[in-house]
């Protein structure tokens, strides 16, 4: 028997995995102090099995959340603690970029990793290293790919899109949308001289008429995507629109982004947020299943390419 517990800020989108993985749901009670300390109650009893369900943006009061949750699970019975986190915080500092700085990718990956069995998540931002593993190093590591399931949404939503990506960084989902629905596409180059100085040059082409979708991971201040939409702008393209995995999105990114022509934004539920469309429970459910159905022995690292 296997438990899914899920957390207040991701509730539905928690119940409907659940139901999706055919598993019982609860969800895990917190209460703030005005201290700003948490209190974590879970049920009295619990299976062999228990999977969390928790998207990490806005992380560092979650993670300790989540250490008392995973910790307080085992001391009710659970033998096996999996996590499903559809966005993973603090993958972006995998190095020391400058000397002195933490290796926070590193640092809370081991942090993960004592606590849990088992971690999924979707599309996590990794640069230098090829599995989700040699970051969180537990047991079974699952990387799930929304890919698939954006280029289907997209699929008769928009007439004839050209998918852009606005940096480098962006190909492999980019490529990967496309190729799901034999989709054109190209890539645009960025510089970024500050967290809001970026510049993007789109290849050449003729973007005239054209309904342009671009297409990113993450997007938290939008700078990248707003640059890229102005630069497009003068040349009439029929329509702009945003096609997001995890909305991180700033307060202001929404309006800047509607200034510079995007007209419609739509995103995964990976992250609540007002622009979400594409429903991943589906996607995330099966590889719960498969988790669940390993047993309690280990389970080998797998991933899933986009």
């Amino acid at each position: 028997m296997s438990l899914l517990l899920g957390f207040p800020e991701y509730r539905e989108q928690a119940r409907r995995l659940a139901d999706a993985a055919g598993m019982a749901f609860h969800c895990v009670e917190i209460h703030h102090f005005p201290d700003g300390e948490s209190r974590v109650r879970l049920p009295e009893k619990l299976p062999p099995h228990v999977t969390l369900c928790r998207s990490l943006h806005r992380p560092n009061e979650k993670l300790i959340e989540l250490l008392l949750a995973a910790t307080t699970a085992r001391r009710l019975g659970a033998r096996r603690v999996s996590l499903v986190a559809p966005y993973l915080c603090y993958m972006r500092q995998d190095k020391e970029f400058r000397p002195g700085e933490a290796i926070s990718q590193r640092i809370i990956g081991e942090l993960l990793a004592g606590m849990l069995d088992d971690l999924i998540t979707v599309d996590p931002h990794l640069h230098r290293i090829r599995h989700l593993r040699q970051a969180v190093p537990v047991k079974c590591a699952i990387t799930l790919s929304a890919t698939g399931a954006m280029a289907r949404w997209l699929s008769g939503r928009v007439e004839d899109p050209l998918l852009i990506g606005p940096d480098e960084e962006s190909l492999q989902w980019v490529s990967a949308i496309a190729r799901h629905e034999a989709l054109d596409y190209c890539v645009a180059k960025k510089v970024r001289r500050g967290d809001r100085d970026v510049r993007v040059t789109l290849p050449e082409g003729s973007y005239g008429g054209r309904n342009i979708v671009l297409v990113d991971d993450v997007v938290s201040t939008g700078r990248t995507l707003e640059a890229a939409a102005a630069g497009l702008a003068p040349q009439r393209p029929a329509s702009i629109s945003v096609l997001v995995t995890h909305a991180l999105f700033t307060e202001e990114a929404w309006s800047a982004l509607r200034r510079a022509g995007v007209e419609q934004i739509w995103s995964c539920d990976t992250i609540p947020h007002p622009s979400n469309r594409i429903r991943l429970a589906e996607l995330m459910g099966q590889a719960v299943r498969k988790i669940s159905g390993a047993g309690n022995g280990a389970v080998s690292a797998s991933r899933n390419s986009p």
